[in-house]
């Protein structure tokens, strides 16, 4: 592991143990705090860093075949995860769980810990590509499942007394709660403000530059305020599967499709599976809190899976080295 490696690793922890300590202490209130900080970047600092983002992505010069590689596996991976968790969700359950578990499993730590690990090991060639995924890793998985958790939260809420949902009411609350989602509506702003050509005033843009740089520290003190309040007893066993998936499944999916579909070798393939490797992101923490649901084993996830990592990754760069 490289020196930048591992005091990004190191920082990550030290903020998650700070964290942990803020939730120890009775007067920040616990799991409640968590979700108030977690409810801030989800609905103040996220949107500002993904309508930034959206709106600067130049998409001409973006290495598409690579691109297509990386999220046609991943997109696979969280849509079977999805559709098996929701055939198995009782009714109890909360309508939300398919669609956090399959983000658990499968939205990558792009930014906070990948760009240093991609700098650090490919140098700017191999970053270049990661951050070419990177520009549209939350734009793809958060949209696609904003859709459908939202399609399976209205489902719930539009039942008749017979049980059945209302098609009409269900099609009108998955639209509605879609299209001013603080995920999707920043993206759609930004999107169209990309294709207007337009220039982000540079008043604006050092303001949104300054709450989108907000959002990894308060989501990893979210993180480190939720295991002081959750724990990780009752969710090892939950967090042990979707870390196998995140860290196993995933970049093997990637391998396999980069190399024997898509024909990539060198560089381009050791990027994209090493992107696929890397631990869960903070975004599923944003997610789970903000439908009120798996939280404590997406907690448990997050840490376990930045943990294992340490030992996965030298794996996946011998192993797609022979490639």
């Amino acid at each position: 592991m490289t020196p930048a490696v591992f005091l990004k690793l190191l920082a990550i922890f030290t903020v998650v143990t700070i964290g942990w300590l803020a939730g120890r202490a009775k007067f920040f209130g616990g799991g409640e705090t968590a979700r108030a900080l977690s409810n801030a970047a989800f609905y103040l600092f996220a949107p500002a860093l993904l309508f930034r983002t959206t709106a600067r992505i130049d998409f001409a010069t973006l290495p598409w075949a690579v691109i297509v590689a990386y999220f046609v596996p991943v997109v696979g991976l969280l849509l079977g995860i999805y559709v098996w968790r929701r055939r198995r969700l009782s009714s109890e359950g909360s309508p939300a769980e398919p669609s956090v578990r399959a983000i658990t499993a499968t939205f990558s730590n792009t930014v906070q810990l990948g760009i240093p690990i991609a700098l650090a090991l490919f140098g700017e060639a191999g970053l270049s590509i990661h951050l070419a995924i990177v520009s549209l890793h939350a734009l793809i998985l958060l949209s696609l499942l904003t859709v459908l958790v939202e399609l399976d939260m209205a489902r719930a809420a539009s039942r008749t007394e017979a049980g059945r949902p209302r098609l009409a009411a269900t099609l009108k609350l998955t639209v509605r709660n879609t299209l001013i989602h603080p995920v999707v509506l920043p993206v759609l702003v930004g999107m169209g403000w990309n294709v207007a050509g337009l220039p982000i005033p540079q008043a604006a843009d050092e303001i949104l530059s300054m709450l989108g740089q907000a959002v990894v520290p308060v989501c990893l003190v979210a993180i480190g305020m939720s295991l002081a309040h959750y724990g990780l007893q009752g969710s090892l066993r939950a967090a042990g599967w979707l870390t196998a998936a995140k860290l196993v499944a995933q970049p093997a999916l990637v391998l396999v499709v980069g190399r024997f579909v898509f024909g990539l070798s060198g560089l381009p393939l050791t990027v994209i599976v090493i992107c696929a490797a890397l631990p869960a992101g903070t975004n599923a923490l944003m997610f789970s809190q903000r439908y009120r649901s798996q939280e404590a084993e997406t907690t448990a996830t997050l840490v376990l899976s930045t943990l294992v990592f340490v030992l996965t990754a030298p794996l996946w760069l011998a192993l797609v080295s022979r490639f």
